[in-house]
């Protein structure tokens, strides 16, 4: 925190800082923060950031060396990383929010107006702030506790002046797969924007997409799907005019064990996408077991062949380099890809990044088997196959 910001400002003005990666975040706090503005530098002020672990390294330097030029700023770091990793982050910001930040940034924004102009700490006041981390003027890092989870119909999506991102149809997630951090930082119970409101936001949209960990599990506890609410939901939204709607489809995806031919039947009903996402992560029992992800791989196959037989592109993510992987879990998951390929279906695959907060943190994932490597290769020249399922050195 750079001490010399200048008391002849009577506010400190709000500025976020702007990543491809974050635009998100960015329409989701406009609503409780409307005279927050979007840079590309640091700047005076109070400099807010919301980052994921893989952008961890440029930032920090970033803000570094802006401390180091003497840019006069208050800095505040959210999203995934720093509410997974705020004893690490605090290393360069002043204040981290941990969680969902609707009611603690404006808090803790109010709480750091106040205290500059009274010339008091900046942080004078934060241990009074839930859902917040933050070192105390000895140095301790300091971590509030907890804040209830947002009722989503609260808060709007976005501002109609800076629609930024999809809409938000749910938060949370009841499984606990131990590389993710969506429970983290959302909770373990789903929650849900009501038919209402969604239809409300629709309205500002050509073509509708969704931003959930499950979409087939709207109106849910995300355990058992209840498609007498998908059904509701998506039978309201054909009824505006000249919308196209895009469900269970990237930036959501949808749960093997859902895909049933109630659920296609609605898509194929309602819904202009021929693909449907889905997440696989293994075709290995005895990975999926470990992993916590709560389905078998029967279910993928089960879900892959009605998206086939009701001419739905299944879209299939695999995670590669899970830590008990062997090379024979790895060539059950290889067999599964293909034979997805060889359907007609698509696969995107990914080596397994450890990020904070989850079971996965401080692991070494493992190493991809050659011979499972180069059969991955040909199927990515072959464009069945998209994505780096292997670790690759960053180059500085």
């Amino acid at each position: 925190m750079n001490s010399d910001l200048s008391r002849n400002e009577t506010l400190l003005p709000i500025h976020f800082r702007y990543f491809k990666k974050n635009t998100y975040s960015y329409s989701a706090l406009i609503p409780v923060l409307p005279n927050i503005d979007f840079v590309k530098e640091p700047v005076s002020g109070i400099m807010l950031y919301s980052f994921f672990t893989n952008q961890k390294e440029d930032v920090f330097r970033e803000v570094m060396q802006a401390q180091a030029s003497g840019i006069s700023a208050f800095f505040i770091a959210g999203g995934p990383h720093p509410s997974g990793a705020p004893v690490e982050t605090l290393d360069f910001f002043d204040a981290v929010v941990i969680g969902e930040g609707e009611v603690t940034l404006p808090a803790l924004i109010s709480q750091i107006r106040s205290n500059f102009q009274n010339g008091v700490d900046l942080r004078s006041g934060f241990e009074n702030i839930s859902g917040i981390a933050f070192k105390n003027a000895s140095g301790e890092i300091v971590s509030t506790p907890k804040r209830d989870a947002v009722q989503m119909d609260c808060y709007p999506c976005f501002s109609p002046d800076n629609i930024w991102r999809p809409l938000e149809l749910s938060r949370g997630c009841p499984h606990r797969c131990k590389f993710c951090q969506t429970p983290q930082i959302f909770g373990h119970q789903m929650r849900h924007r009501s038919v209402s409101e969604i239809v409300k936001y629709a309205a500002y949209y050509d073509d509708l997409r969704f931003i959930s960990s499950n979409a087939f599990a709207y109106g849910s506890n995300g355990v058992t799907a209840k498609s007498e609410k998908v059904k509701e939901l998506l039978s309201s939204l054909s009824e505006l005019e000249n919308k196209r709607i895009f469900f269970g489809t990237f930036p959501s995806e949808v749960r093997p064990e859902f895909v049933t031919d109630e659920m296609i039947d609605l898509v194929k009903t309602y819904c202009a996408n021929d693909s449907l996402s889905i997440g696989a992560q293994s075709g290995s029992d005895i990975v999926l077991k470990e992993i916590g992800r709560g389905h078998l791989a029967e279910d993928v196959y089960n879900a892959a062949e009605i998206c086939f037989a009701n001419g739905i592109t299944p879209i299939v993510d695999f995670i590669i380099g899970f830590p008990s992987e062997t090379e024979s879990d790895q060539q059950q998951s290889l067999e599964m890809i293909d034979w997805l390929c060889q359907r007609g279906g698509e696969v995107r695959a990914h080596y397994l990044s450890p990020l904070p907060s989850t079971a996965y943190e401080n692991i070494v994932p493992s190493e991809v088997h050659p011979e499972i490597s180069k059969q991955l290769g040909k199927l990515a020249l072959g464009g069945k196959l998209k994505g780096t399922w292997e670790n690759i050195p960053k180059i500085e």
